[in-house]
Protein backbone atom coordinates (compact mmCIF):
# COMPACT_ATOMS: atom_id res chain seq x y z
CA UNK A 1 0.00 0.00 0.00
CA UNK A 2 2.91 2.27 1.00
CA UNK A 3 4.70 1.29 -2.21
CA UNK A 4 1.14 2.67 -4.30
CA UNK A 5 1.08 5.82 -2.96
CA UNK A 6 4.90 6.49 -3.12
CA UNK A 7 4.62 5.32 -6.72
CA UNK A 8 1.68 7.19 -7.15
CA UNK A 9 3.32 10.39 -5.61
CA UNK A 10 6.01 9.79 -7.84
CA UNK A 11 4.23 9.91 -10.77
CA UNK A 12 1.92 13.05 -10.12
CA UNK A 13 5.41 14.90 -9.12
CA UNK A 14 6.98 13.94 -12.77
CA UNK A 15 3.11 14.71 -14.19
CA UNK A 16 3.49 18.41 -12.91
CA UNK A 17 7.27 18.68 -13.80
CA UNK A 18 6.39 17.77 -17.35
CA UNK A 19 3.59 19.87 -17.69
CA UNK A 20 6.25 22.73 -16.30
CA UNK A 21 8.46 21.52 -18.95
CA UNK A 22 5.89 21.37 -21.73
CA UNK A 23 4.69 25.17 -21.26
CA UNK A 24 7.93 26.68 -20.91
CA UNK A 25 9.16 24.85 -24.72
CA UNK A 26 5.46 26.15 -25.58
CA UNK A 27 6.48 29.28 -24.69
CA UNK A 28 10.06 29.45 -26.47
CA UNK A 29 8.37 27.89 -29.65
CA UNK A 30 5.63 30.36 -29.58
CA UNK A 31 6.82 33.30 -31.82
CA UNK A 32 7.88 30.91 -34.44
CA UNK A 33 4.59 28.80 -34.21
CA UNK A 34 3.45 30.10 -37.74
CA UNK A 35 6.63 29.58 -39.01
CA UNK A 36 6.54 25.73 -37.86
CA UNK A 37 2.66 25.01 -39.06
CA UNK A 38 3.22 26.67 -42.77
CA UNK A 39 6.74 24.76 -42.83
CA UNK A 40 4.45 21.02 -42.19
CA UNK A 41 2.15 22.43 -44.57
CA UNK A 42 4.53 23.00 -47.09
CA UNK A 43 6.50 19.55 -46.28
CA UNK A 44 3.07 18.17 -46.83
CA UNK A 45 2.48 19.85 -50.34
CA UNK A 46 6.38 19.51 -51.88
CA UNK A 47 6.54 16.19 -50.83
CA UNK A 48 5.79 14.20 -54.23
CA UNK A 49 8.75 16.48 -55.55
CA UNK A 50 11.18 15.79 -52.81
CA UNK A 51 10.08 11.85 -53.37
CA UNK A 52 10.54 12.25 -56.85
CA UNK A 53 14.07 13.91 -56.85
CA UNK A 54 15.03 11.36 -53.87
CA UNK A 55 14.92 8.73 -56.37
CA UNK A 56 18.04 10.03 -57.57
CA UNK A 57 19.55 12.10 -55.32
CA UNK A 58 20.84 11.87 -51.81
CA UNK A 59 18.18 12.59 -49.05
CA UNK A 60 20.19 16.03 -48.11
CA UNK A 61 20.53 17.36 -51.73
CA UNK A 62 17.09 15.79 -52.56
CA UNK A 63 15.67 18.11 -49.49
CA UNK A 64 18.23 21.14 -50.54
CA UNK A 65 17.03 21.78 -54.57
CA UNK A 66 13.27 20.76 -53.04
CA UNK A 67 13.47 23.78 -51.19
CA UNK A 68 15.71 26.27 -53.33
CA UNK A 69 12.67 24.75 -56.17
CA UNK A 70 9.92 26.19 -53.39
CA UNK A 71 12.07 29.35 -52.96
CA UNK A 72 11.59 29.85 -56.66
CA UNK A 73 8.27 29.20 -56.78
CA UNK A 74 6.82 30.68 -53.60
CA UNK A 75 9.35 33.48 -52.91
CA UNK A 76 10.35 35.24 -55.74
CA UNK A 77 6.23 35.30 -56.93
CA UNK A 78 5.55 36.49 -53.34
CA UNK A 79 7.83 39.81 -53.68
CA UNK A 80 5.99 40.50 -56.46
CA UNK A 81 2.82 40.13 -55.77
CA UNK A 82 3.31 42.33 -52.67
CA UNK A 83 4.51 45.20 -54.55
CA UNK A 84 2.19 45.59 -57.43
CA UNK A 85 -0.83 44.73 -54.15
CA UNK A 86 0.73 47.67 -52.32
CA UNK A 87 0.26 50.20 -54.95
CA UNK A 88 -3.54 49.05 -56.01
CA UNK A 89 -4.27 49.06 -52.90
CA UNK A 90 -3.38 52.69 -52.29
CA UNK A 91 -5.27 53.96 -55.35
CA UNK A 92 -8.57 52.06 -54.30
CA UNK A 93 -7.89 53.68 -50.59
CA UNK A 94 -7.82 56.96 -52.19
CA UNK A 95 -10.01 56.75 -54.40
CA UNK A 96 -12.56 55.95 -51.24
CA UNK A 97 -11.19 58.71 -49.30
CA UNK A 98 -11.34 60.98 -51.95
CA UNK A 99 -15.10 60.65 -52.51
CA UNK A 100 -14.14 59.94 -56.28
CA UNK A 101 -16.02 56.25 -56.32
CA UNK A 102 -19.01 57.83 -54.21
CA UNK A 103 -19.40 60.62 -57.12
CA UNK A 104 -18.81 58.06 -59.74
CA UNK A 105 -20.92 55.34 -58.65
CA UNK A 106 -24.00 57.94 -57.40
CA UNK A 107 -24.33 59.67 -61.51
CA UNK A 108 -24.49 56.27 -62.33
CA UNK A 109 -27.09 55.55 -59.99
CA UNK A 110 -29.15 58.71 -60.57
CA UNK A 111 -29.26 58.21 -64.05
CA UNK A 112 -31.72 54.76 -63.65
CA UNK A 113 -33.64 56.66 -61.95
CA UNK A 114 -34.59 53.24 -59.79
CA UNK A 115 -34.47 55.74 -56.45
CA UNK A 116 -37.12 57.68 -57.30
CA UNK A 117 -39.44 55.20 -58.08
CA UNK A 118 -38.91 53.26 -55.01
CA UNK A 119 -39.28 56.57 -52.85
CA UNK A 120 -42.92 56.89 -54.65
CA UNK A 121 -43.72 53.39 -53.73
CA UNK A 122 -42.71 53.73 -50.15
CA UNK A 123 -44.60 57.13 -49.81
CA UNK A 124 -47.64 55.18 -50.70
CA UNK A 125 -47.21 52.54 -48.30
CA UNK A 126 -46.77 55.63 -45.56
CA UNK A 127 -42.91 55.91 -45.33
CA UNK A 128 -42.76 59.48 -46.05
CA UNK A 129 -38.77 59.99 -45.60
CA UNK A 130 -36.96 59.52 -48.94
CA UNK A 131 -34.05 57.43 -49.24
CA UNK A 132 -30.92 58.91 -50.98
CA UNK A 133 -28.18 57.84 -52.96
CA UNK A 134 -25.75 59.20 -50.38
CA UNK A 135 -27.22 56.90 -47.89
CA UNK A 136 -26.88 53.70 -49.69
CA UNK A 137 -23.33 54.79 -51.32
CA UNK A 138 -21.76 55.72 -47.88
CA UNK A 139 -20.86 51.85 -46.43
CA UNK A 140 -19.67 50.92 -50.03
CA UNK A 141 -16.95 53.35 -50.04
CA UNK A 142 -16.56 52.80 -46.38
CA UNK A 143 -15.90 49.37 -47.10
CA UNK A 144 -13.52 49.93 -49.87
CA UNK A 145 -11.89 52.40 -47.72
CA UNK A 146 -11.28 49.53 -45.13
CA UNK A 147 -10.43 47.10 -47.80
CA UNK A 148 -8.22 49.23 -49.83
CA UNK A 149 -6.21 50.28 -46.16
CA UNK A 150 -6.02 47.61 -44.77
CA UNK A 151 -4.71 45.39 -47.90
CA UNK A 152 -1.95 48.66 -48.29
CA UNK A 153 -1.31 48.91 -44.54
CA UNK A 154 -0.53 44.55 -45.09
CA UNK A 155 1.41 45.00 -48.16
CA UNK A 156 3.60 48.00 -46.93
CA UNK A 157 3.84 46.16 -43.70
CA UNK A 158 5.81 43.31 -45.69
CA UNK A 159 7.77 45.88 -47.68
CA UNK A 160 9.01 47.83 -45.22
CA UNK A 161 9.76 45.01 -43.10
CA UNK A 162 11.29 42.64 -46.00
CA UNK A 163 14.54 41.70 -43.76
CA UNK A 164 12.17 40.24 -41.41
CA UNK A 165 9.98 38.99 -44.35
CA UNK A 166 13.37 37.01 -45.36
CA UNK A 167 14.27 35.76 -42.12
CA UNK A 168 10.99 34.28 -41.31
CA UNK A 169 10.66 32.62 -44.58
CA UNK A 170 14.74 30.63 -44.23
CA UNK A 171 13.73 29.67 -40.98
CA UNK A 172 10.13 28.03 -42.91
CA UNK A 173 13.04 26.53 -45.17
CA UNK A 174 15.47 25.41 -42.95
CA UNK A 175 12.45 23.57 -40.92
CA UNK A 176 11.17 22.41 -44.12
CA UNK A 177 14.79 21.10 -45.18
CA UNK A 178 14.85 19.07 -41.93
CA UNK A 179 11.16 17.87 -42.24
CA UNK A 180 11.96 15.98 -45.43
CA UNK A 181 14.54 14.22 -43.65
CA UNK A 182 13.38 13.62 -40.57
CA UNK A 183 9.80 13.91 -40.66
CA UNK A 184 8.84 10.64 -40.24
CA UNK A 185 11.11 9.99 -37.12
CA UNK A 186 9.60 13.14 -35.65
CA UNK A 187 5.82 12.07 -36.11
CA UNK A 188 6.77 8.44 -34.96
CA UNK A 189 8.71 10.33 -31.52
CA UNK A 190 4.97 12.04 -31.49
CA UNK A 191 2.73 8.98 -31.68
CA UNK A 192 4.91 7.69 -28.62
CA UNK A 193 4.55 10.70 -26.92
CA UNK A 194 0.79 10.77 -27.29
CA UNK A 195 -1.17 8.61 -25.11
CA UNK A 196 -3.76 8.08 -27.84
CA UNK A 197 -3.47 4.32 -29.60
CA UNK A 198 -1.34 4.85 -32.82
CA UNK A 199 -4.54 4.32 -35.26
CA UNK A 200 -5.52 7.42 -33.40
CA UNK A 201 -2.72 9.35 -33.55
CA UNK A 202 -2.37 8.19 -37.60
CA UNK A 203 -6.03 9.21 -38.11
CA UNK A 204 -5.42 12.45 -37.05
CA UNK A 205 -2.12 13.22 -38.81
CA UNK A 206 -3.57 12.03 -41.98
CA UNK A 207 -6.57 14.41 -41.52
CA UNK A 208 -4.18 17.22 -40.56
CA UNK A 209 -2.28 16.65 -44.11
CA UNK A 210 -5.76 15.67 -46.20
CA UNK A 211 -6.96 19.20 -44.92
CA UNK A 212 -3.68 21.38 -45.56
CA UNK A 213 -3.21 19.40 -48.64
CA UNK A 214 -7.14 21.00 -49.96
CA UNK A 215 -6.56 24.23 -48.74
CA UNK A 216 -2.89 24.93 -50.07
CA UNK A 217 -3.44 22.53 -53.42
CA UNK A 218 -7.11 22.77 -53.86
CA UNK A 219 -8.09 25.46 -53.05
CA UNK A 220 -4.60 27.79 -53.20
CA UNK A 221 -4.74 26.33 -56.76
CA UNK A 222 -8.32 27.11 -57.64
CA UNK A 223 -8.05 30.08 -55.71
CA UNK A 224 -4.95 31.65 -57.87
CA UNK A 225 -6.73 30.28 -61.18
CA UNK A 226 -10.02 32.18 -60.58
CA UNK A 227 -7.60 35.36 -59.19
CA UNK A 228 -5.94 35.32 -62.65
CA UNK A 229 -8.89 34.50 -64.76
CA UNK A 230 -10.93 37.70 -62.84
CA UNK A 231 -8.13 39.91 -63.01
CA UNK A 232 -7.74 39.31 -67.00
CA UNK A 233 -11.34 40.04 -66.88
CA UNK A 234 -11.21 43.23 -65.42
CA UNK A 235 -8.24 44.54 -67.52
CA UNK A 236 -10.42 42.64 -70.81
CA UNK A 237 -13.01 45.42 -70.07
CA UNK A 238 -11.25 48.36 -68.99
CA UNK A 239 -11.93 48.47 -65.17
CA UNK A 240 -10.32 50.26 -62.75
CA UNK A 241 -7.12 48.13 -60.55
CA UNK A 242 -7.54 44.65 -62.68
CA UNK A 243 -4.69 43.32 -60.31
CA UNK A 244 -6.27 44.23 -57.19
CA UNK A 245 -9.52 42.55 -57.92
CA UNK A 246 -7.68 39.68 -59.04
CA UNK A 247 -5.81 39.38 -55.63
CA UNK A 248 -9.62 39.94 -53.62
CA UNK A 249 -10.78 37.25 -56.07
CA UNK A 250 -8.51 35.06 -55.34
CA UNK A 251 -8.51 35.04 -51.74
CA UNK A 252 -12.56 35.07 -51.82
CA UNK A 253 -12.28 32.10 -53.89
CA UNK A 254 -11.29 30.13 -50.52
CA UNK A 255 -14.97 30.98 -49.21
CA UNK A 256 -17.47 28.11 -50.38
CA UNK A 257 -21.08 28.96 -51.30
CA UNK A 258 -20.10 33.19 -52.22
CA UNK A 259 -16.97 32.90 -53.75
CA UNK A 260 -15.68 35.50 -56.39
CA UNK A 261 -19.74 36.23 -56.91
CA UNK A 262 -19.27 38.87 -54.48
CA UNK A 263 -17.36 40.77 -56.90
CA UNK A 264 -18.64 39.42 -59.95
CA UNK A 265 -21.93 39.89 -59.51
CA UNK A 266 -22.02 43.51 -58.50
CA UNK A 267 -19.44 44.15 -61.50
CA UNK A 268 -22.51 42.67 -64.01
CA UNK A 269 -24.65 44.97 -62.28
CA UNK A 270 -22.82 47.76 -62.84
CA UNK A 271 -21.97 47.11 -66.29
CA UNK A 272 -26.17 46.61 -66.79
CA UNK A 273 -26.84 50.02 -65.56
CA UNK A 274 -23.96 51.51 -67.31
CA UNK A 275 -25.66 50.24 -70.74
CA UNK A 276 -23.16 47.62 -71.33
CA UNK A 277 -25.48 45.00 -71.44
CA UNK A 278 -23.52 42.19 -73.14
CA UNK A 279 -20.55 42.89 -71.19
CA UNK A 280 -22.47 42.38 -67.76
CA UNK A 281 -24.21 39.04 -69.65
CA UNK A 282 -20.69 38.05 -70.32
CA UNK A 283 -19.60 38.68 -66.95
CA UNK A 284 -21.95 36.32 -65.26
CA UNK A 285 -21.71 33.67 -67.79
CA UNK A 286 -17.88 33.69 -67.46
CA UNK A 287 -18.29 33.97 -63.47
CA UNK A 288 -21.04 30.74 -63.93
CA UNK A 289 -18.44 28.89 -65.94
CA UNK A 290 -15.58 28.96 -64.49
CA UNK A 291 -16.62 28.84 -60.48
CA UNK A 292 -18.43 25.30 -61.97
CA UNK A 293 -15.34 24.52 -63.59
CA UNK A 294 -13.34 25.40 -60.05
CA UNK A 295 -15.69 24.05 -57.53
CA UNK A 296 -16.90 20.20 -59.82
CA UNK A 297 -13.82 19.72 -62.20
CA UNK A 298 -10.49 21.00 -60.88
CA UNK A 299 -11.03 20.75 -57.09
CA UNK A 300 -12.34 17.27 -57.36
CA UNK A 301 -9.43 16.02 -59.96
CA UNK A 302 -7.07 17.06 -57.92
CA UNK A 303 -7.86 16.69 -54.00
CA UNK A 304 -10.52 13.78 -54.73
CA UNK A 305 -12.69 12.61 -51.91
CA UNK A 306 -9.65 12.59 -49.05
CA UNK A 307 -11.56 15.60 -47.43
CA UNK A 308 -15.27 16.06 -46.84
CA UNK A 309 -16.17 18.83 -44.86
CA UNK A 310 -19.79 20.42 -45.45
CA UNK A 311 -19.09 23.76 -47.07
CA UNK A 312 -20.92 25.80 -44.38
CA UNK A 313 -18.43 24.46 -41.73
CA UNK A 314 -15.50 25.53 -43.94
CA UNK A 315 -16.91 28.62 -44.70
CA UNK A 316 -17.80 29.72 -40.94
CA UNK A 317 -14.03 28.18 -40.64
CA UNK A 318 -12.60 30.77 -42.56
CA UNK A 319 -14.62 33.44 -41.68
CA UNK A 320 -13.49 32.74 -38.05
CA UNK A 321 -9.66 32.16 -38.77
CA UNK A 322 -9.44 35.56 -40.57
CA UNK A 323 -10.95 37.55 -37.69
CA UNK A 324 -8.52 35.30 -35.21
CA UNK A 325 -5.88 34.61 -36.95
CA UNK A 326 -5.57 37.63 -39.59
CA UNK A 327 -4.65 36.39 -43.43
CA UNK A 328 -3.61 33.05 -41.73
CA UNK A 329 -6.46 32.10 -40.81
CA UNK A 330 -7.32 30.97 -44.03
CA UNK A 331 -5.27 27.85 -43.52
CA UNK A 332 -5.89 27.56 -39.78
CA UNK A 333 -9.42 28.26 -39.56
CA UNK A 334 -10.06 24.78 -41.36
CA UNK A 335 -7.40 22.80 -40.07
CA UNK A 336 -8.55 23.77 -36.48
CA UNK A 337 -12.25 22.70 -37.99
CA UNK A 338 -10.61 19.30 -39.07
CA UNK A 339 -8.97 18.89 -35.97
CA UNK A 340 -12.24 18.98 -33.87
CA UNK A 341 -14.03 17.07 -36.41
CA UNK A 342 -11.29 14.23 -36.25
CA UNK A 343 -11.61 14.00 -32.42
CA UNK A 344 -14.96 14.19 -32.12
CA UNK A 345 -15.12 11.24 -34.77
CA UNK A 346 -12.81 9.67 -32.27
CA UNK A 347 -14.85 10.03 -29.61
CA UNK A 348 -18.05 8.90 -31.10
CA UNK A 349 -16.26 4.85 -32.13
CA UNK A 350 -13.92 5.08 -28.79
CA UNK A 351 -14.71 7.54 -26.24
CA UNK A 352 -18.46 7.91 -26.20
CA UNK A 353 -19.78 4.53 -24.20
CA UNK A 354 -16.95 5.38 -21.61
CA UNK A 355 -19.45 8.26 -20.38
CA UNK A 356 -22.79 7.12 -21.70
CA UNK A 357 -22.23 3.23 -21.36
CA UNK A 358 -25.69 2.86 -23.55
CA UNK A 359 -24.02 3.27 -26.60
CA UNK A 360 -23.14 1.81 -29.28
CA UNK A 361 -19.83 3.02 -30.46
CA UNK A 362 -20.62 4.53 -34.46
CA UNK A 363 -18.29 5.75 -37.02
CA UNK A 364 -19.07 9.43 -38.46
Amino acid sequence: MEQNLSQRAVFIFFIGLFCIAFLLAGKLIAPFFAIIILAIVSTGVFSPVFRFFSKKLPPKVASLVTCVLIFFLVFIPLVFFVGALSTEAFNLYSMAKDAVFSSQLKDLLESTQALERINILLAKAGIEKPITWDALIRPISEVGKIVGFSLFEQARFISSNVFNFMLYFALMLIVVFYMFMDGEKFIKYMYNLSPLPDEHDEKLFEKFMDMAGAVLIGNGLGGFIQGVAGGFLFLFLGLNSPFLWGVIMGFLAFLPIVGIGIVMIPTAAILMLKARLSAGIFVLVFYAVLSWGIEYIFKPKVVGDRVSMHPLIVFFAIIGGLKAYGILGIIYGPLIATLFLTLADIYFSSFQYMVEPGKVPKEY
